[in-house]
Order: C-alpha cells, then sequence, then structure tokens
C-alpha cells in the first residue's frame, strides 16, 4: 500500500473551479441555444442576421461545440481535481480561437452586429487562455492530479 500525499488547494481555488463550470455551462446553454434554433426562430431573425446564421461554415459550428463541451468537462474536471483539465481546457481554447477566426476575419459579423458585439467574443478568448493557465498552475502546484 503506497501512501499519498495530497495537496489541498486553497479556498479561491474552488471558488474559482465552479465559477469557471458555471461561466461554461452558460456557454453550453447558449450553444444547445443557438444549434437547436427552430425554422420558425429563424425566420424571424432581421435578414442580415439570417443570412450570416444560414451562411456560417461547418467549421465554425463544430468549433463552437468543441470550445464548450470541453470548457464544461474541463471545468468538471477542476472541480474533481483531475490533471487532465489541463488537455480539455486547452482543447477548448483551441476551439475558441478556431472559432473567432471566422468570427473576426472570415465573415461580417460585426457589420451585422455592430461594433460592440466584439466585446463577448474577447472576454470569451481572455477567459479560456485564463482557465488554461490555472489548470497548468494548478497542475504544477499539485492541486489538480
Amino acid at each position: 500500500m503506497t501512501l499519498k500525499s495530497e495537496i489541498k488547494p486553497p479556498a479561491w481555488f474552488w471558488i474559482i473551479a465552479v465559477l469557471a463550470l458555471l461561466w461554461n455551462l452558460m456557454g453550453v446553454s447558449a450553444y444547445l441555444m443557438d444549434a437547436f434554433m427552430s425554422v420558425e426562430d429563424i425566420g424571424k431573425l432581421p435578414q442580415d442576421q439570417r443570412l450570416l446564421y444560414e451562411s456560417r461554415p461547418i467549421w465554425v459550428t463544430s468549433a463552437y461545440a468543441i470550445a464548450v463541451w470541453a470548457g464544461a468537462l474541463g471545468c468538471m474536471a477542476l472541480v474533481f481535481r483531475k490533471k487532465w483539465a489541463k488537455t480539455l481546457l486547452l482543447i477548448s481554447l483551441i476551439g475558441v480561437l478556431v472559432q473567432n477566426v471566422y468570427q473576426f476575419f472570415l465573415s461580417n459579423t460585426f457589420e451585422v452586429y455592430g461594433a460592440n458585439a466584439i466585446y463577448l467574443p474577447i472576454m470569451v478568448i481572455v477567459v479560456s487562455i485564463a482557465l488554461f493557465l490555472f489548470a497548468n498552475s494548478s497542475a504544477s502546484k499539485g492541486w489538480i492530479s
């Protein structure tokens, strides 16, 4: 029988892990609402928004799905103190970046929604980077294993 010394994370680790999980569950919710938008709801959109929605390539939707599901699973792994949170949060970050390449450079998203539409995607990118760095730091300190 081997004894494994366990390093307990500070209270703020749990606060960040739970808030991060809630953040990512909101992302999952937003994805599901987007993915399962009815034909009637799409028809109610203004024409420019409808055309933007209908012209979005499958790889962008796939990146969105990967970003939110890997992020949610990665944050669950943080809560359960599993080291594979790092890998999942890296996959989520890559999904976020791929999705936003389209939004920033390959579509007319900001023409359709206006300049203020840039704030949420930037916040998502920043939070994704921060969560990946947090998981790396937590692993190096032995808080997740």
